[in-house]
């Protein structure tokens, strides 16, 4: 067997560990039915449903979707329409909760989206607007690294084997001229898959030396005493990458159309109220996140972290083809078809109605 066809039905079975894991668990943990917005007694339903099941990260880059649900915007959107949540911390289960119609609508990475649509041959989801971009940082001890050479030979987290920030760490090592072997992890540099909730503990113990990862981890370790050495933002054009997504199922999309448009003009409500309310909103999503996650962010961590998010309804679809292609690069990915994985059609019907205007696919979407 070649060695690229075992290293990669490797990476399938360890990306189905945490999978099975988190199913057994039931996906997602349900919220609690205690949100502020309430249907509206005798509000119409929308498309005739009951309910639209959202699925989120309890994690500041899915500010729209923590602002959304705390704020009404969506259950305001869908009327007599109940609006219900699930929220994730792995890609995996979420796309898993999408597949088995535990959800419809979600927010949720690129790379998660990328092996969603490649792994069910394009049939399960679609891509249908975008929601963050930036947010994702290289942090390191200033004591054993002060520059980008200093990284080799050192210990350096990311968040899970194969995902967005572990692909953009791999070409980033790559683009140095160092080896790693994306399975292992072991060579010129050596990757520590760690979840995000023990990477500042171990940091602070000194097991790491660094870590590439989102907020609000980066800024944790920035308030644990690290120094923050590159931001990933500065390695795209314009600043702009994706970070979060927003994804739907392909028989939610075609049998629900005016749900789906319901929840996105939340999306965008949402979105251009955040902008005009920077304080507010920062606010809305901390108070979420605590109600998610059982605690908020302090000011130290919360306040850098908020700053380093851009909110956006572009899906910045070039970019998405571009960590598909690094994951090609780094051996975690055969060479996907993505075309058709982006349905902007309602998101650009929602954008025209506002008098915004209309946001591009680069080339991926149906049709």
């Amino acid at each position: 067997m070649p060695a690229t066809t075992a290293l990669r039905r490797t990476l399938a079975a360890l990306a189905a560990l945490p999978l099975l894991t988190l199913a057994a668990c039931g996906y997602g943990s349900q919220a609690k039915d205690d949100d502020t917005a309430q249907v509206a007694a005798g509000a119409e339903k929308t498309d005739g449903l009951d309910s639209v099941r959202i699925g989120y990260f309890g994690n500041i880059t899915h500010a729209t979707a923590l602002v959304g649900r705390q704020k009404g915007f969506f259950q305001k959107e869908l009327g007599g329409t109940k609006a219900t949540y699930a929220t994730f911390n792995a890609g995996p289960s979420e796309i898993e909760a999408l597949n088995s119609g535990s959800i419809d609508i979600g927010w949720i990475g690129p790379s998660p989206a990328i092996n969603g649509y490649t792994k069910s041959g394009g049939k399960n989801l679609r891509i249908i607007g975008g929601s963050a971009s930036g947010g994702v940082k290289l942090v390191v001890n200033p004591e054993k690294i002060r520059s980008a050479k200093d990284i080799k030979g050192k210990r350096i987290a990311t968040p899970q084997l194969g995902n967005t920030q572990d692909v953009a760490f791999l070409n980033w090592v790559a683009e140095q001229g160092w080896k790693v072997d994306a399975q292992s992890g072991r060579g010129d540099v050596t990757v520590v898959r760690s979840d995000n909730k023990v990477t500042p503990d171990a940091y602070k113990s000194g097991s790491l030396d660094g870590a590439w990862v989102p907020e609000p981890t980066a800024s944790r370790l920035v308030a644990e005493g690290g120094k923050v050495l590159l931001d990933e933002a500065d390695l795209w054009p314009d600043k702009k990458f994706v970070i979060t997504n927003i994804i739907v199922s392909q028989k939610f999309l075609k049998e629900h159309p005016k749900a789906v448009e319901a929840v996105l003009r939340a999306s965008v409500d949402a979105n251009e109220w955040i902008t005009d309310h920077p304080d507010e909103a920062k606010a809305a999503a901390n108070k979420q996140l605590a109600a998610d996650t059982g605690k908020a962010l302090p000011a130290g961590v919360l306040d850098p972290a908020w700053e380093s998010i851009r909110l956006t309804d572009d899906p910045l679809a070039a970019t998405l083809d571009a960590q598909a292609a690094h994951a090609v690069k780094a051996g975690l990915l055969d060479k996907p078809d993505l075309r058709g994985i982006y349905d902007l059609t309602l998101l650009n019907k929602v954008r025209k109605a506002k008098g915004e205007p209309a946001v591009d696919d680069a080339g991926l979407g149906i049709g």
